[in-house]
């Protein structure tokens, strides 16, 4: 590898291309909260592993007050502002622009996510599926402050590394479900060529800016369906900066019956998660007294 520093690009054996553009509409989610949602849109149902993508934006005193998950991961990424996530067992955080929360829901979570800030927070978050026999583990958290997140910078290019690799540099993050996130923000002028493991599913979305992703040119809020291939070219021919999220995930490969919050392999699976939170069991326990 040691000679490719110097080459203008890394031959990729099968550079990806987009196969699907789609633009994330601003829709009313929780209370009085607005959502882009990308990924979980009926012409984008879901990208196995990834349920959901949505770009928030949320002033006081609207927000998503308590409500379940059970059977995936959210994570929750910060652009502007802040939010205080707390949940039924006693956990309580803020999160700040830059910072990250990564939530196995697991058998359950009962939360509440609401502004914790002036003005308007704005941030992503992604839906990551569990397989099934994951499904019902118990509920945890990695939190990650913007200053843990590992970075790196090549030529005009800046990556922060939320899970996977990038320049060399790799994420403390775990990942149940094998992932790579990364955020990168390209100069005018300026190339990314990134590897992306072969048969995993990925995709762009598209924060600000506007480049070339492959030979397809797109603009913020924009998410781009990848094709296979061992990685993915970008060029920032526009005169500003470019931002951008790439998600890439290993396919599960089951089915997926999703209800609202809850997310399992079987409707039969999705009528007992629904008998579970009613009688607050299984899980829910916790449910019964609590609200934040």
């Amino acid at each position: 590898m040691g000679m490719s520093a110097n080459c203008e690009a890394p031959s990729f054996e099968m550079p990806r291309s987009v196969v699907k553009k789609v633009l994330a509409e601003a829709q009313q989610e929780g209370e009085g909260a607005s959502v882009r949602r990308s990924i979980g849109r009926p012409e984008l149902k879901n990208l196995d592993p990834f349920l959901m993508l949505d770009e928030f934006s949320v002033s006081a005193p609207a927000g998503f007050p308590d409500h379940p998950h059970r059977g995936f991961e959210t994570v929750t990424y910060m652009l502007e502002g802040a939010f205080t996530h707390q949940d039924f067992s006693g956990h309580k955080s803020t999160i700040r622009a830059g910072d990250l929360q990564w939530m196995t829901a697991g058998r359950g979570v009962v939360h509440s996510e609401m502004p914790a800030a002036e003005g308007v927070q704005k941030g992503l978050q992604l839906w990551i599926n569990l397989p099934s026999k994951d499904k019902m583990i118990e509920p945890r958290y990695q939190e990650l402050q913007s200053k843990d997140i590992a970075r790196a910078e090549k030529d005009g290019v800046e990556a922060r590394i939320i899970a996977g690799e990038a320049f060399g540099v790799r994420s403390p993050a775990y990942t149940r479900t094998p992932t790579m996130y990364l955020d990168f923000t390209m100069q005018p002028g300026s190339q990314l060529h990134q590897p992306v493991p072969v048969s995993w599913n990925a995709f762009v979305y598209v924060i600000e800016g506007e480049g070339v992703f492959g030979e397809t040119s797109a603009s913020s809020h924009h998410v781009l369906v990848l094709s296979t291939g061992d990685g993915l070219s970008v060029w920032n021919r526009s005169d500003g900066p470019l931002r951008f999220v790439l998600v890439g995930g290993k396919q599960l490969d089951e089915p997926v019956v999703q209800y609202g919050p809850f997310v399992m392999n079987t409707q039969a699976e999705i009528q007992q998660t629904l008998e579970d939170y009613r009688n607050c069991r299984n899980g829910f326990e916790k449910a019964r007294k609590w609200s934040s």
